[in-house]
């Protein structure tokens, strides 16, 4: 009987199904999930970043980019015009603040990596 890369002492029915029988079991079944876990984890490679995710990243950062510094850039001018000093509070800042969500959005996809 061939365990395909198991060790030995594992069953299918002991580490899926049932539980332990004896103490030296539990150990066995222990042992025989560490070792799956191993398995699997050695042929795990990350996915690649695809142009099309970079394309979407830059779309999506364009929109939510234009649309916070347009709405910050809107309101303080119009809090200017109408003589409210406190327009160039979301005027000035509007250009840097909408790069935010960009930049967030690119250490989204790049924390993929």
């Amino acid at each position: 009987m061939t365990t395909w890369g198991r060790p030995p002492c594992v069953t299918v029915n002991a580490v899926w199904y049932d539980t332990p029988a004896s103490p030296t079991e539990s150990v066995c079944t222990i042992e025989a999930q560490r070792h799956l876990a191993t398995e699997a984890s050695r042929h795990y490679q990350p996915a690649m970043i695809t142009r099309s995710d970079i394309i979407w990243l830059g779309v999506s950062a364009g929109v939510t980019g234009s649309l916070v510094g347009g709405l910050m850039l809107g309101i303080g001018m119009d809090l200017i015009v109408n003589q409210q000093p406190i327009g160039w509070l979301l005027l000035l800042p509007a250009a840097p603040i909408a790069a935010l969500p960009g930049w967030l959005l690119a250490r989204k996809l790049a924390r993929q990596l």
